[in-house]
């Protein structure tokens, strides 16, 4: 039991996003847009690769994002970040944008699955 994870409890937690300007502008349509009073924002529009690095770093370091929602083309820029990232909160999910159709193949969250199935099939004898 020491092995688990302890999952903070908030009564509220942003989305934060890492994309395009169009999937941005969506989403910040839907309300999920935040700037606290530090004038720190839970999204990014995608600029230049050191932005993304220290955006993805930001939010998967703060308490209060729960979920990082990335295009997948800009996860591709920082795949070995995307890669490396390992923790249950917040998670991180890889979505598709305007200009870049989602590739399964790419998704690390998906490879992940697969691959626990993969081992636990094998585990247990079936195939």
């Amino acid at each position: 039991m020491t092995n688990r994870v302890q999952i903070r409890t908030n009564s509220s937690a942003f989305i934060a996003m890492i994309a395009d300007e169009d999937t941005i502008t969506g989403f910040l349509l839907a309300g999920v847009g935040n700037v606290d009073l530090r004038r720190k924002t839970n999204y990014l529009i995608v600029d230049s690769m050191k932005q993304i690095e220290e955006a993805f770093k930001e939010f998967t370091t703060r308490e209060d994002i729960a979920i990082v929602l990335i295009s997948q083309y800009v996860a591709n820029m920082i795949r070995f970040l995307v890669d490396s990232y390992y923790k249950p909160i917040p998670a991180i999910l890889e979505i598709p944008s305007k200009d870049h159709p989602y590739d399964p193949a790419h998704d690390s969250v998906l490879s992940r699955v697969k691959y626990l199935f993969s081992t636990e099939s094998v585990a247990s004898g079936r195939r």
